[in-house]
Parts: structure tokens; C-alpha cells; sequence
């Protein structure tokens, strides 16, 4: 229970610490109007609560993310506490921090914008369309996934679900974001985190009543502890894994929608930083309950690889068992609620990249519509192929997207006459990561399945050439400026 704890405390003290030393190295400053209040347009301009825009980010960022990753990064062992700690406090959160105030010191720009202004116009069109992508396979997966529970929920059919949420999915994407958005997410948000807590409770008075004995970690711990480690390599394969929680791409697509919402840059570290540390202790919670709860790692591998159980089972499972039937109700919202809330900001966030994309006002609905439309119609195709395989792909793209935000924000420090440091290292290591994953992986799950030794020297050959490349675009920025 130690590592436990003292990996939440780490988290926390990580917020008050190192978020508020990123906040100062940034710059926040609240004489600076945010374009919440320069822009307001009652529609996606629009300033609310920092509270509510806290909880609507972490919903939007979180969804099942910090639970089925956590769960599927825990048949790896302990080595998910480091990954979630470290990569939380010094990567994710930093992350998600730049994502967020360098969209509000843009105007409210989404990502694409963001990222030509600060690497160039290459990097820019590239993003545009890989970000597009992401977004609408991200709504696509949470449309899919919580259809088909529904669908066995009720007995009812698969595309009446789709129908349905997709239908939900349109409104929530077309009206203001106070209106459904701003008035129910903070709720399904604090009910996620309700049931984390929840579940916390639940492994300390299990421990303390000696029901069960929470895993401590050891050096002996520090190793992959995963049933098929010939296919499942704990370097890089656990890096894309466990994502939400740790590092996530994705985020820096919704931190533009609440930099759009925000009155005061100072509310920047709480909404964006911590919401990431919040995120992070979801996942250590369900990672900690997923190792526990089946007796150990090993009893996690059997009963999700040679059981065929998934992740959703697994949630329900511990959720029943500990929580009872007040357990169920908030495993339903887990598994199917807030994946939908997740997919319908990702296709809302869409809207809004095509609308920056092509400078389109989005102030009447029937403007709106002309975006949605289409997107909805690509979502539609997409969600009629297999769950599996669109998910297979969100992982390593995810990281790819991190990757590229993590430069961004290092080329924005470079510009500002700041060390660059803080950024470029994570930007770094997820590129060697995301490389390597791509070489080594297997086929069915993304890569080309080369030799591990070969794919590592060659992503690190690569890592370093990125990063030299990188230093010559500095030396470059100072000369100029000089």
C-alpha cells in the first residue's frame, strides 16, 4: 500500500510543485484578456466557471482512457507506477498545460494552428489532416464500443444504438457549450471520479482488514511481468499502452475547446495541469484495483489473455464486487456514458479544426451543419468496421500526436528566448518510443514487427538526427533574432 499511496502523494505534490514552476516558466498572466472574454459568442466563445471547465476537460480527456489502459498496462506489473508517475508529472501534464494556454495565447486557435505557427506550414498540413483523422476515429471508437454495450444491455439492435448516439453526438456537437456540454459533464465527470475514489477506498480498507495485500514494488517489480512478453515488449509497448493517465495526443485536441472558455490564464494550470494529475490517479487507482483484485499480475494476464475477458468486464467485476449494486450503477456510467461524452467533444472538436482550417464562421447553426454533416457521414462508414481495428490504430497515432505537441512547445520556448529544455526532452523520448513501436511491433498490432534490437538502434539512430535537426532549427531562431 505504500507504493500506492505514495504514488497519488507524488502525483499531488507533483501539481503544487512542478505545475506551478511550468506555470511561472510559461508566463501566466491574468492582465492578458483570454479569448473567452475577447471572443464571446455565446456558442463556443464563451467564459463559464473554472470548476466546470476543470471537470468538463478532465471528462473530455479522460473517458475510459485512465481505466482499460491502466487495466491493460497493469499485465505488465509495477512498472505502470513509474510510467504513470513520472510520465504524468514531467510529460503528460506539461503537455497538456502548453496545449492549452498556447491555444488561449493564440486566440483560441485549435491545435493544426498552433503547431504551423511554431514548426511551419509542412507540419501544419500534415496535422490538419492527421488530427481530423484521430478526432473522428476517436468518436468513432466511442460510438462503437458503447453501442455494442447497450446493444447486450438491452437486447436491442446494434445500429438503433448507433443511431441513437450518433444522433446525440450531432446535438451536443452543434449546440453552444453551455447548453448540454457545460450543464451535464461535470456531473458524469465527478461521477468518474466518485467511483476512482471509490474503488481507492476499497483497496485501502481491503488492505488494512487483510482481505487482500496491494503489490509493493521492488527492484525485483521492475520488469515486464506480461504473460506474452515475446509479443508484448515492455519498451516501447507499454509507453503507447498506458497513454491517458501517463501521456496522451489527444488531449491537446480538447484543450483548445475550454482555452475558449477560461477567464483568467492563471485558471490554466488548474483546469489543464490538473486535470492530467487528476487523470493520472484514476489511472493508478485501476491499475492498483486490476492488479489486486485477481490476486496479482499474473492472475490480471490469465483472466484477460487466456480467459478472453476485456477491460469493460474487468471494470464491472471489481466495480459489483467491492461497490455492490451502488458499484454497478457507476460502472454503467464508466463504460458507456463517459465514452460517449469523450466521443462526442472529439467530433465537436472536429467541427472546430475545419472550421479554423478554413476560417469558416460558426455563429448560426445552419453553419454549423455544413461541417457536422459530413463528419457525422465519415463517422457513420468508419463505425461499421470492426471495434478492434480502429482501436489497434488509436494508440501509436495518439502518441505520434503528443510527440509533435511536446516540439511545439519547445519551439514556442526557443521563440520566447526560453530554454526549451522542459519539452524537448519528452518530445525526445515519446518519438524514440513511438518509432520503436512502429518497428518492432507486430502486425496486428500496428508495426512491421522487426527485431527488437534492430528497431531500437534504429529509433534511436533516428531520435538523435530528430533532435540534432531540432538544435539547428534553434541556432537558426537566434542567429535570426540576433
Amino acid at each position: 500500500m505504500i507504493t500506492f499511496l505514495g504514488s497519488i502523494a507524488a502525483l499531488v505534490i507533483g501539481f503544487f510543485t512542478y505545475g506551478r514552476f511550468v506555470e511561472r516558466f510559461f508566463g501566466a498572466d491574468n492582465f492578458i484578456t483570454t479569448p473567452a472574454l475577447k471572443n464571446n459568442d455565446g456558442v463556443d466563445f464563451t467564459p463559464m466557471p473554472t470548476w466546470k471547465v476543470f471537470t468538463i476537460e478532465f471528462l473530455n480527456i479522460a473517458g475510459l482512457g485512465p481505466i482499460f489502459g491502466a487495466i491493460l498496462g497493469a499485465k505488465y506489473g509495477p512498472m505502470a507506477y513509474v510510467w504513470i508517475v513520472f510520465g504524468c508529472i514531467f510529460m503528460g501534464a506539461v503537455h497538456d498545460y502548453f496545449s492549452g494556454m498556447l491555444s488561449i495565447r493564440n486566440n483560441g486557435a485549435s491545435i493544426p494552428e498552433i503547431v504551423g505557427k511554431y514548426l511551419g506550414k509542412g507540419f501544419q498540413n500534415f496535422l490538419r489532416v492527421f488530427t481530423l483523422l484521430l478526432l473522428i476515429f476517436v468518436g468513432v471508437a466511442f460510438v462503437s464500443g458503447p453501442a455494442g454495450l447497450l446493444a447486450n444491455y438491452t437486447g436491442g439492435g446494434l445500429k438503433i444504438w448507433l443511431y441513437i448516439i450518433f444522433a446525440y453526438y450531432l446535438l451536443a456537437t452543434l449546440l453552444p457549450i453551455n447548453k448540454i456540454i457545460g450543464r451535464i459533464y461535470p456531473f458524469f465527470g465527478a461521477a468518474l471520479l466518485i467511483m476512482a475514489f471509490a474503488i481507492a477506498f476499497a483497496l485501502i480498507s481491503g488492505e488494512l482488514s487483510g482481505s487482500f495485500t496491494i503489490r509493493e514494488i521492488g527492484f525485483a517489480d521492475l520488469r515486464n511481468m506480461h504473460f506474452d512478453t515475446h509479443q508484448n515488449i515492455l519498451f516501447p509497448m507499454l509507453f503507447i499502452v498506458i497513454s491517458c493517465g501517463a501521456l496522451s495526443g489527444f488531449h491537446s485536441t480538447q484543450a483548445p475547446m475550454m482555452a475558449r472558455t477560461l477567464k483568467k490564464e492563471s485558471h490554466g494550470r488548474y483546469v489543464f495541469y490538473g486535470a492530467m494529475v487528476a487523470e493520472g490517479i484514476v489511472a493508478l487507482i485501476w491499475a492498483t484495483a486490476a492488479m489486486t483484485f485477481f490476486g496479482g499480475v499474473e492472475e490480471l494476464n490469465t483472466i484477460i489473455l487466456k480467459d478472453g475477458y476485456n477491460p469493460a468486464w474487468v471494470v464491472n467485476e471489481i466495480s459489483v464486487t467491492w461497490l455492490g449494486t451502488i458499484g454497478a450503477g457507476f460502472a454503467i456510467v464508466g463504460v458507456i456514458a463517459c465514452p460517449i461524452t469523450t466521443g462526442d467533444t472529439a467530433f465537436r472538436s472536429a467541427r472546430l479544426t475545419v472550421a479554423d482550417i478554413f476560417k469558416y464562421d460558426q455563429s448560426t447553426i445552419g453553419k454549423r451543419l455544413l461541417i457536422s454533416i459530413p463528419l457525422f457521414l465519415v463517422g457513420y462508414v468508419l463505425s461499421q468496421i470492426e471495434f478492434s481495428t480502429i482501436w489497434k490504430y488509436l494508440g501509436l497515432s495518439n502518441q505520434v500526436l503528443s510527440a509533435i505537441i511536446l516540439w511545439t512547445g519547445a519551439s514556442y520556448l526557443t521563440k520566447v528566448g526560453k530554454p526549451h529544455w522542459m519539452l524537448s526532452l519528452p518530445a525526445l523520448f515519446i518519438t524514440v518510443v513511438c518509432i520503436c513501436y512502429f518497428l518492432v511491433a507486430p502486425f496486428k498490432q500496428g508495426g512491421i514487427a522487426l527485431d527488437f534490437k534492430l528497431g531500437l538502434y534504429v529509433s534511436l539512430a533516428v531520435g538523435v538526427l530528430i533532435m540534432s535537426l531540432f538544435l539547428m532549427f534553434v541556432k537558426r531562431n537566434v542567429d535570426r533574432v540576433g
